[in-house]
């Protein structure tokens, strides 16, 4: 899990929102999605493995996904929803 520090002080590289964990429902949401082949990253590039833990925008249109507790902020790596959370 990261460090209560580290996430006070990340923040999202394009629109500088603060970010959160993404809840149980969220993440359940992306991996359906993941599963059905329906994800696409920024880059456009489709989401293949299910996320085990993420970070979201304050607004909730952007996911950044959390691998081996490390945080991915790459723009072309992040998830971009339509609708907020």
């Amino acid at each position: 899990m990261l460090d209560a520090e580290l996430l006070d002080i990340l923040v999202c590289p394009d629109t500088h929102q603060p970010l959160r964990f993404a809840d149980e429902e969220l993440l359940g949401e992306i991996n359906a999605s993941v599963s059905r082949g329906e994800l696409l990253s920024r880059s456009g590039t489709v989401v293949a493995q299910a996320l085990q833990a993420a970070l979201v925008t304050e607004d909730g249109r952007r996911i950044y996904p959390v691998r081996d507790d490390i945080p991915i902020m790459l723009l072309d790596e992040s998830i971009e929803r339509t609708t907020s959370s």
